[in-house]
């Protein structure tokens, strides 16, 4: 009984980032084993492997995005780029402004996981910066808690990232033949006039708020598709 107890305790699955895997990360797949195995065979590389996975990730996305990253980046400025190329709170919620600080302050809290994982990597990863003392070693359970935390932000992240170019795709190839949600917005909302210039609704949410206009535009299929059923 014993045995199976302590087996089931030293079996950990990365649930996040293996979804982000079956994505399209499969280039990260080799790092989320060694997380895995490290976590009960050897406590100290999990912490030096969660830091190398969330910095791959973060990485990734920002190329992914037309984003800009440097190779002396560290992981706390690393995470702060996805974060600004992220759109983390759902278009059609950006202007509830309750809504936006709780999701901030969501995010706020990975970003102190991610600084909290380089921290431990540097003061305690097996593979640290040398050091003139001894470290204390640590156990499976801090191995876990710092994969645990690498295998969320590495799941949010990317799933975000992953659902925002799908729809992006989806909605890009639906808008050149697509006249009647512009003329839903036109015929809702007035035409703006400025300094004797008159601006359609429609193309200033498209150029101001793309993201809104995507969101929004779904919503309209949806509503659609919805009545005809």
């Amino acid at each position: 009984m014993d045995q199976i107890v302590n087996e089931s305790l030293s079996e950990f699955a990365m649930r996040g980032a293996r979804k982000a895997v079956s994505q399209g990360l499969q280039h990260i797949e080799a790092q989320v084993v060694a997380i895995e195995e490290a976590v009960a065979s050897n406590p100290g590389l999990a912490f030096d492997l969660a830091k190398t996975l969330v910095e791959s990730v973060c990485r990734t996305i920002l190329t992914e995005r037309g984003g800009s990253w440097t190779d002396t980046d560290d992981l706390p400025r690393l995470f702060q780029e996805v974060r600004n190329n992220l759109p983390v709170l759902p278009p059609h919620q950006s202007q509830e402004s309750k809504v936006r600080q709780s999701m901030y302050q969501t995010v706020g809290g990975l970003y102190s996981a991610v600084q909290g994982i380089a921290e431990l990597r540097n003061q305690l990863g097996f593979a640290s910066h040398g050091s003139d003392r001894h470290r204390p070693s640590m156990g499976v359970a801090h191995a876990e808690m710092a994969a645990q935390a690498a295998d969320t932000i590495v799941g949010f992240l990317y799933d975000v990232h992953a659902r925002d170019l799908a729809t992006a795709s989806s909605v890009d190839s639906a808008l050149a033949p697509n006249s009647d949600f512009d003329e839903y917005l036109n015929n809702e909302y007035e035409v703006v006039n400025i300094l004797g210039m008159e601006f359609l609704p429609s193309e200033i949410l498209f150029q101001i708020e793309p993201e809104s206009y995507r969101a929004l535009l779904e919503e309209f299929f949806n509503r659609d598709r919805t009545a005809d059923e």
